[in-house]
């Protein structure tokens, strides 16, 4: 348990981020799991509109460092290759 000052703060503010953080990755899940209905729902133009409000939240996610930058890209680039199949 902390016991100065200083780690008794570290704590609190490891609190503090932690919920920050939990918020930010449900949001960016919630964003992920539209686009994920969309494509099951079979309509392109649907996905498509829900693969562009997803990309900035993961994007930012990767930013804040919820997840790596290179984790958020390989998201994107596959709903987006999974978004253009569903025209073929």
């Amino acid at each position: 348990m902390a016991n100065s000052p200083q780690s008794k703060k570290r704590a609190r503010q490891t609190e503090r981020r932690t919920a920050v953080n939990k918020m930010r990755r449900t949001r960016i899940r919630t964003y992920l799991r539209k686009v994920e209905e969309a494509i099951a729902g079979g309509d392109q133009k649907v996905a498509a509109e829900a693969l562009q409000a997803a990309q900035p939240e993961l994007m930012r996610g990767a930013g804040k460092g919820i997840m790596h930058k290179k984790t958020a890209s390989r998201k994107m680039s596959r709903l987006a290759h999974r978004v253009k199949a569903m025209n073929a």
